[in-house]
C-alpha cells in the first residue's frame, strides 16, 4: 500500500499538547528509507529508530511494527514505541495496543503494560476516528470499520473514497458479503477494484489485470499490469517483464525480452521476503538463454534506468490488518 495520510488537523483539535517532532532532513530521509525497506520486507528497524528517537509518530509505529513481526509478539520495546506514537495521536498504534488481548503475549502471559489499558486506547481510537467520521475523514470511516468490524463503515468509507476501503469492498463481495444480485455480484466487484485502482491501490491493479485478462479485453489488461508496474507493485513488476519476455502473445505484447529480462532482474533486491526470489530465479534463466550478452547488458541498463524514474519496488503491505 502507499503512506497513509497524516491525521494532524483533528489530533491537534482534540489533544493540543501532543505534537509529533519535527524532524530535521537527515532524520526525515532516515524515516522514509526505513518505511520504504518496511515495505520491502527488509531490516528497517536502524532507519527507523533515528525519526522514532527523535519523537516522530509514524516512525514509532513502524518501529513497534517491525520489532513485533520479528518477534511474533509485542514486546516490551514494540510497547513503548506504540504507546510513544499512540499518546501523540497515532490511531493505528492505539489499535495494536488496543488488540494486545489476542496478541501471543497473552499465551505466554508476558504482554506489557502501560500508561492506560487496551480497552482504553481503543476507546481512545474510537471517540477520535468517531470525531473525525461525523466529517467524512475516508480513512477514519475505515479505522471505524477496523475498530468494529461493522461493514456498513467500511462502505461508507469506501463511498467516500478511501482505496482500501474500496478493495475491501470487492473482496467482500467477491466472497459473498451484503445482499446482491448473482447477476449483479461481479459487476459490483469489479466496480470496487476499479474504483479502488483509480485511486492508486496496486493490489486493486492487479485484480483487474487478473480480471480483464479472463474476459479477454487484453487492452484493460495490459494497462492495468503496466500500471501496477510503474508504482513499484512486484507482483506488477514480475508479470510485466514476464508477458513481455517470456509469453508475450498472451496479453497481444510485443516481446521485448530486454525490457521484461531488466524488469524482473529489478526484484533481486527484494530479498527479505515473500515469494519474489523464487520467481526471479526460476524465470530470469528462462529469459536469458535465449539473449546474447549485448542484450543482457541492454538489459541491466534499463533496469538502472529504471531505478532512477521509478518509485522503489514495493510489497505495499496495508497499515493494519497484517
Amino acid at each position: 500500500m502507499t503512506i497513509l495520510k497524516a491525521i494532524a488537523v483533528a489530533i491537534f483539535i482534540i489533544l493540543p499538547t501532543c505534537v509529533s517532532a519535527t524532524l530535521s532532513s537527515q532524520q526525515q530521509s532516515a524515516k522514509e528509507r526505513g518505511i520504504i525497506l518496511f515495505k520491502q520486507y527488509k531490516t528497517a528497524e536502524p532507519e527507523l529508530r533515528i525519526a522514532a528517537e527523535a519523537g516522530d509518530a509514524e516512525a514509532q509505529f513502524f518501529l513497534a511494527e517491525e520489532i513485533r513481526q520479528n518477534k511474533q509478539y509485542i514486546t516490551d520495546e514494540a510497547y513503548k514505541w506504540y504507546e510513544a506514537a499512540a499518546t501523540q495521536g497515532d490511531l493505528y498504534s492505539m489499535i495494536r495496543i488496543g488488540r494486545t488481548d489476542n496478541d501471543l503475549c497473552l499465551t505466554m502471559k508476558n504482554c506489557p503494560t502501560g500508561k492506560k489499558e487496551p480497552k482504553e486506547w481503543l476507546a481512545e481510537a474510537t471517540r477520535i476516528a468517531k470525531d473525525k467520521s461525523d466529517r467524512g475523514d475516508a480513512e477514519a470511516l475505515y479505522i471505524m470499520y477496523e475498530l468494529t468490524a461493522e461493514r456498513e463503515w467500511l462502505k461508507k468509507s469506501a463511498l467516500a473514497g478511501d482505496a482500501i476501503a474500496q478493495y475491501r469492498m470487492a473482496i467482500g463481495d467477491r466472497q459473498g458479503e451484503g445482499f446482491i444480485l448473482p447477476w449483479k455480484r461481479q459487476e459490483i466487484v469489479e466496480h470496487w477494484f476499479l474504483l479502488s485502482a483509480k485511486a492508486g491501490n496496486p493490489k486493486a491493479m492487479m485484480q483487474l489485470f487478473g480480471i480483464y485478462r479472463e474476459k479477454g479485453e487484453l487492452e484493460q489488461a495490459r494497462y492495468w499490469v503496466e500500471k501496477a508496474a510503474s508504482i513499484g507493485y512486484e507482483a506488477g513488476v514480475y508479470n510485466y517483464g514476464y508477458f513481455l519476455a517470456v509469453d508475450p502473445k498472451a496479453l497481444g505484447f510485443t516481446e521485448d525480452k530486454i525490457k521484461g529480462y531488466a524488469l524482473i532482474s529489478l526484484l533481486k533486491e527484494l530479498d527479505g521476503g515473500g515469494a519474489a526470489q523464487t520467481d526471479v530465479e526460476e524465470t530470469l534463466p528462462q529469459i536469458s538463454e535465449k539473449m546474447t550478452p549485448t542484450q543482457i547488458q541492454e538489459a541491466e541498463d534499463f533496469a538502472t534506468k529504471w531505478k532512477t524514474t521509478h518509485p522503489p519496488l514495493s510489497f505495499f503491505p496495508e497499515k493494519i490488518g497484517f
